[in-house]
């Protein structure tokens, strides 16, 4: 694949406020499920790379947090001042960056992005995602031309991710944008980033997917074993969340809702790893997780990954 004198291969960041479809934008490109996604704003919490490959070149792309409005140092937890400096910190290093919006809005989290990206210096590819949810075409014209007014973009690329839809191009506009240089990652590689990390994400997901709207940042997921036994994984996994009442929630009555999301959990599992899956899952409390730094750390939120 390397052996085209004219491959061309590198790091580009994928940057936007929460919920624009970051996420699905990747999982689309790559053609695996690398990045989780549901309809919670902050769904993504850490940093990864999503690998695409095609015989002109490899796109790395680099995955983070969508990036918010701050809020006070008094008032601001400390996943979200952790989310928001792992999203700024993805731009070192990138040769381009996507910036990522919603067909239709614009608004100042979207500008302060783009003020972001812009003052990186790389160039920045606009992907107007969603398209399909905009009934009247004719009206994506002047919007197009009122983001653009102004501000510089290398492209501008209205696409639905979910329908992979405006995709190849896209892709044709990022590669000349990339340095001349062999496949920085082996064909088959998707991501960076472990199966046991893989499998707590998956696991993640599927507690914002069905607790998101009475638990939406109040958990997180630690493995605590990850063994392959003859084409089986064996996986044990602690949802940790800050009070007992949130227990109750996630563990549900009987055990029902616990079970329900371990389930779902595993089949997602089974799909991306390709093997069979046993997955155990407990539920301990620990007081304000989420606003301890150590807590974060000892979690896996780790500041010091970079492209």
């Amino acid at each position: 694949m390397t052996e085209n004198a004219s491959f061309r291969a590198g790091h580009v960041a994928v940057i936007g406020r929460p919920n624009v479809g970051k996420s699905t934008l990747i999982n689309a490109l790559v053609g695996a499920k690398v990045s989780i996604v549901s309809n919670r704003p902050q769904t993504t919490r850490h940093r990864l790379l999503g690998v695409a490959s095609w015989p002109e070149g490899q796109i790395v792309l680099v995955d983070t947090p969508g990036l918010h409005r701050e809020q006070g140092k008094a008032t601001a937890s400390a996943m979200h001042r952790w989310m928001n400096r792992s999203a700024r910190g993805a731009v070192e290093g990138v040769d381009a960056a996507l910036l990522v919006v919603e067909a239709g809005r614009w608004d100042d989290e979207d500008g302060a992005a783009y003020e972001l990206l812009h003052a990186s210096g790389v160039p920045v590819v606009l992907v107007v995602n969603q398209v399909d949810r905009i009934k009247d075409k004719a009206a994506l014209l002047p919007y197009l031309a009122k983001v653009a007014e102004g501000r510089t973009f290398a492209s501008v690329h209205p696409v639905s991710a979910l329908k992979r839809k405006g995709l190849d191009g896209l892709v044709a506009a990022v590669l000349p944008l990339l340095p001349t240089q062999p496949a920085l990652y082996d064909e088959d590689t998707i991501t960076d980033r472990s199966e046991r990390f893989l499998a707590a994400e998956l696991l993640r997901e599927q507690l914002m997917r069905q607790l998101g709207a009475e638990l939406p940042y109040a958990t997180t997921v630690e493995i605590e074993g990850f063994v392959d036994d003859g084409g089986m994984s064996r996986i044990a996994a602690v949802i940790w969340v800050e009070r007992d009442g949130q227990k109750a929630i996630v563990i549900g009555k009987g055990g029902a809702r616990l079970k329900e999301i371990g389930a779902k959990a595993r089949l997602q599992m089974e799909r991306l790893f390709d093997r069979k899956v046993f997955l155990e899952t407990w539920v301990r409390v620990r007081e304000g997780w989420s606003d301890d730094e150590a807590a974060l750390r000892a979690f896996g939120y780790d500041e010091s990954r970079s492209p």
